[in-house]
């Protein structure tokens, strides 16, 4: 993951994402990437059936 948290306590997930770090320009180049999964991950081993997928971005 890229500029991106994720924390399991009981049955409550968080995630983080540092909104004043940039981790470069999306393949496109429309948008400048904040912080990705790079696709859906699991969560934690607690919950194997459980994914997560995040991206967050901004326009150029």
């Amino acid at each position: 993951m890229k500029n991106v948290k994720t924390s399991v306590d009981g049955d409550i997930l968080t995630i983080t994402v540092d909104l004043s770090q940039e981790v470069g320009p999306s393949s496109s180049g429309k948008t400048i990437i904040i912080g990705s999964s790079m696709g859906n991950k699991p969560i934690d081993r607690k919950h194997p059936d459980v994914r997560v997928g995040v991206n967050v971005y901004k326009k150029v």
